[in-house]
């Protein structure tokens, strides 16, 4: 194998990975230990999959903080996030709220993924309430080219008792890749806001993240992954700047820490021999 700091990953909200494909593409079937039941294609492959599921349920509470904002400030508020390819509609029931985030045939995001068709998004109209239940579902969706379906839940907490709002997130959502390869995944994490909030402007945005998520490819195998550190997500770095995240497939367990809070492409692998190596974080790395 080439030696030219083979083991990459790339980091994304919550759980995501991915092997950055620095060494020629025949490389990567080895890039993790060649005795482990991890493999660089099941990691390729969860991590867009982590990928699509954060980037639909963070558009939908983006969306509803503007509400809820909007609401406690008394004052009109909207967030910089979405580009204005996005059209939110909303239709007001006696007891509900029926949002409608339709981009289009295409519409390319600040973090430079494009999605198309619609995101929908119904809650209780009472913005007075503590905690509330979010229902998404998707029509005619797709994530850079990938076809998704299936729906998440979102319960969303004005103030989790530390003074900032909280949303317990699952979802359930299966896609169809352009090549026809298809896989399910699923998974539920917690985001704390801990900084940003009702500002309006994006990038000054900071959570704290915890869950777990599953992957099932088209072969049938399972990998999981499970934050065993909070992860630190800062909207103005491109990548996770602390943190610890747990991989785990059959046996093989293998761990990635983010580091100490630097916003910095470095972070410490453990593979399920024990061995450790610094590798690069490549979220946003070709751009």
């Amino acid at each position: 194998m080439k030696n030219c700091s083979r083991k990459f990953l790339k980091v994304l909200p919550l759980m995501a990975i991915v092997l950055l494909a620095s060494c020629n593409k025949e490389d990567n079937a080895n890039d993790l230990d060649e005795g482990s039941d991890i493999t660089a294609t099941e990691l390729v492959a969860s991590d867009e999959a982590e990928l699509i599921s954060e980037d639909i349920v963070g558009i939908a509470e983006d969306v509803y903080a503007t509400d809820e904002i909007t609401a406690s400030a008394k004052s009109n508020y909207r967030s910089d996030y979405l580009p204005e390819c996005v059209t939110v509609t909303t239709v007001v029931t006696e007891t509900t709220k029926e949002k409608t985030i339709d981009f289009g045939d295409g519409c390319e995001l600040p973090n430079g993924n494009v999605l198309s068709g619609v995101i929908k998004l119904s809650y209780a109209k009472d913005m007075e309430m503590a905690s509330k239940t979010m229902s998404l579902s998707l029509e005619d969706f797709t994530f850079n080219a990938v076809a998704i379906v299936g729906s998440a839940s979102i319960v969303r907490m004005r103030n989790n008792g530390e003074g900032n709002p909280e949303s317990n997130a699952s979802w359930n959502f299966n896609g169809t890749w352009p090549d026809g390869d298809t896989a399910s995944f699923n998974g539920t994490r917690t985001r704390e806001w801990i900084e940003g909030y009702g500002s309006g402007f994006w990038g000054d945005n900071v959570f704290l993240i915890t869950g777990l998520g599953s992957y099932t490819g088209k072969l049938g195998s399972t990998l999981t992954k499970e934050v065993t550190t909070p992860l630190r997500r800062e909207w103005s770095c491109r990548f996770i700047v602390s943190g610890v995240l747990e991989i785990t497939r059959n046996d093989a367990v293998a761990s990635l820490d983010f580091g100490d809070g630097s916003c910095d492409a470095k972070g410490t692998l453990t593979l399920p021999s024990g061995e450790e190596t610094e590798i690069l974080l490549r979220r946003f790395f070709n751009k």
